[in-house]
């Protein structure tokens, strides 16, 4: 246990960008199962509703960020086409999203990104998208359930990523609930897993120190018995991100 004062006192806060509104209430959301596993990974979670404006307040404090999952992103941010299978559009959290990402990509943030997050990073640097899985490269592996559920399939994951790190192997068996993929990947972005059928399952940055998207939920196996997650490598990142920056804080001269 580090000593009191250490940075392994630090509990960082994590900014999670919630889903658009909805319900009978017009709520902002987030699943439970982030708060969860930002919380037994030793952060602070915050939920930031989808509206334009706070964005530099927003990163001024926290230390760390999660694109999180849900609807599709609307075909006019990548030059993409309308296709039946689209649902859950939202221009405001389009926007707040893609301004936020780049914003927390110029600062080099630590981020971690899920299912529709992987895709915003993609489309925030210049990437498009599959519309729809099935179109391309048929039903091989299923990536979703007709009823719109988790479903668990195997992934291949490259010896030198983040995520092989994390994960300990180069082989994983993951829970996917989407239709869509990325297609041209945005700048500065490699592919670092895959899926039996050639679909991309996950992206790393090449220019910053953490930015890690996986098309799969990491936050379903929140509640399971495992020494390490992709969540306490995001918040110990955020950390160390959060020490440098109030290092630096100091040191700068009050004007």
């Amino acid at each position: 246990m580090p000593p009191a004062g250490t940075l392994g006192d630090v509990r960082p806060l994590i900014g999670i960008t919630s889903y658009a509104r909805g319900g009978t209430r017009l709520s902002f959301s987030v699943p439970c199962e982030y708060i969860d596993a930002i919380r037994r990974a030793g952060g602070v979670p915050i939920v930031l509703p989808p509206v334009l404006g706070p964005v530099r307040e927003a990163l001024d404090v926290v230390s760390g960020l999660i694109f999180p999952g849900g609807g599709d992103i609307h075909p006019e941010h990548y030059g993409g086409n309308d296709h039946d299978a689209n649902y859950g559009t939202c221009h405001e959290r389009d926007a707040f999203e893609l301004v936020m990402a780049r914003a927390a990509l110029d600062r080099d943030m630590p981020i971690m990104c899920v299912c529709r997050g992987m895709q915003v990073l993609n489309v925030a640097l210049g990437g498009d998208l599959i519309s729809h899985i099935p179109d391309l490269y048929g039903s091989q592996v299923i990536h979703r359930t007709p009823q719109v559920q988790a479903i668990p399939h195997s992934v291949r994951i490259d010896a030198s990523s983040h995520l092989a790190r994390v994960y300990g192997d180069t082989s994983a068996t993951v829970q996917s609930v989407h239709h869509q993929a990325v297609g041209r990947l945005g700048a500065g972005l490699r592919a670092v897993a895959w899926a039996e059928d050639g679909v991309v399952e996950a992206v790393e940055s090449e220019k910053h120190g953490f930015v890690v998207a996986v098309q799969w939920h990491p936050e379903l196996d929140v509640y399971k018995d495992e020494p390490f997650s992709l969540f306490d490598e995001l918040v110990m990142r955020s950390r160390t991100y959060c020490a440098a920056r109030d290092s630096m804080s100091r040191q700068s001269p009050v004007s």
